[in-house]
């Protein structure tokens, strides 16, 4: 198969046709438009249908309305429009129902910046609606991986049942790189829909039947990759694009004999812990570095558990940490870096 020049986001709309995605529901916010422009010129030759809501809310619960008919249905926004989702993907992951979720996330709180960010982590990985629900969180790095990632979004969202976000940020947005897009399989059997359970027993057995499905997906979707680790005595983590330039400054860093590695979480949820409490065995000391204040360093402090020092390196506000800057926290003490 050939590959072809493509922006993310146009990658991302592609790949989710591909995946048998025939109804797409949003509204417009910088810098994810691309997904919904794309969306209503390629939807409708295939016989879907692109519909441009009267806002994020509305959106959300069109999604939630397709998904409980059986098709395949994908939303995307940027931070604050996902933050007006969050009730909608709730009453989704309640109702046992499975859709895909973009958000290409800028720089906040509140309208913030357009620029690029890190900072829905929490959101994303801790339900970030009421209640007790998860989100399968996929993180890509590459324009390739962003069409992978979102086929496969598709894909477990309906083994789980269960609303699956693709976290990326506005440089995998708008970068263009050579991709692959291929038509995936689909299909999935019909069920009784339903979030509301008024007796308080129904209601925890079915939090409980929920839990079980989250279970299943810790045990079989976690996803990690590693990266000079096996000699490391520092471990970089990193995800998404932030994990592009942190591998560029790990490979300089080695260049000059220091012994480091990369750890990039694919899933955010579920979090690689094992991968990391592993590393544990031989690194000397962590550097967490994000293009936020730091939400993803609870998770590796975690993993950790104390057994090692845990730093951070951020930047915010749509600001991206540079190589410079992370080759000095790699090696704070050698000079010429």
């Amino acid at each position: 198969m050939a590959k072809l020049m493509m922006k993310g986001n146009e990658a991302v709309a592609e790949a989710a046709i591909q995946a048998g995605c025939r109804y797409f529901f949003g509204y417009p916010i910088t810098p994810q438009n691309e997904i919904p422009e794309y969306m209503s010129l390629r939807l409708p030759q295939v016989g879907g249908v692109f519909l441009q809501a009267e806002s994020e809310v509305s959106a959300i619960n069109m999604v939630y309305g397709a998904a409980g008919t059986g098709a395949r249905v994908m939303t995307s926004s940027s931070s604050p429009g996902i933050s007006l989702k969050q009730e909608g993907i709730s009453y989704i992951a309640g109702a046992q129902l499975p859709c895909v979720i973009v958000n290409m996330v800028r720089g906040g709180p509140g309208l913030g910046s357009i620029q690029p960010a890190q900072s829905d982590y929490f959101q994303a990985t801790r339900g970030g609606g009421h209640g007790d629900y998860r989100l399968l969180v996929l993180a890509p790095s590459t324009v390739q991986e962003a069409v992978e990632l979102t086929q496969l979004a598709f894909d477990r969202a309906d083994r789980y049942r269960n609303p699956v976000m693709v976290l990326g940020d506005g440089v995998i947005g708008q970068m263009m790189e050579p991709v692959e897009i291929w038509t995936p399989g689909c299909g999935r059997e019909r069920a009784v829909l339903n979030s509301l359970y008024i007796e308080p027993e129904r209601c925890e057995q079915h939090n409980l039947d929920l839990a079980a499905t989250w279970a299943k997906m810790e045990q079989n979707e976690t996803r990690v990759e590693c990266q000079f680790m096996d000699d490391a005595e520092v471990a970089v983590v990193a995800y998404g694009t932030t994990a592009r330039i942190a591998l560029t400054a790990v490979r300089r860093a080695r260049e000059e004999g220091v012994k480091v590695g990369l750890i990039r979480p694919i899933t955010l949820w579920p979090f690689p812990y094992a991968a990391i409490q592993a590393a544990c065995s031989h690194v000397k000391r962590f550097l967490t570095v994000e293009m936020s204040l730091g939400q993803m360093i609870d998770d590796v402090k975690i993993a950790v558990a104390g057994a090692r020092p845990v730093e951070f390196y951020g930047r915010t506000g749509g600001m991206i940490p540079g190589v410079r800057d992370i080759l000095r926290r790699i090696a704070p003490d050698k000079e010429g870096l």
